[in-house]
């Protein structure tokens, strides 16, 4: 999830005055930690391999959120993921120290 998404949410929710005090914020989407490599990889151009530590736990296999009570009262995310990672490289290339 991008954070202008997130910082949208939460401002959604105060000019909302939504009547609950926990809600769950994200686009709805799941994918791999492999999935998310292979994005990152394609979108900075890299070539070369991504190794895995395959002794290590595989952790929890799926983290999607359910997002529809914030959804049903109107939010929306506005970033997907692949524009996300694309203007986070951009803005890190920007800045870059």
């Amino acid at each position: 999830m991008h954070v202008d998404d997130l910082a949208q949410a939460v401002l959604f929710a105060i000019e909302n005055k939504l009547p609950e005090t926990l809600y769950n914020v994200g686009t709805g989407k799941d994918l791999s930690i492999k999935e998310l490599a292979k994005m990152i990889q394609k979108t900075i151009g890299h070539q070369g391999d991504i190794v895995w530590d395959d002794s290590k736990p595989d952790g929890t296999p799926r983290k999607l959120m359910d997002s529809i009570k914030l959804i049903n009262r109107g939010w929306a995310h506005s970033f997907n993921l692949l524009e996300g990672i694309d203007h986070t490289v951009k803005w890190y290339l920007a800045n870059e120290v």
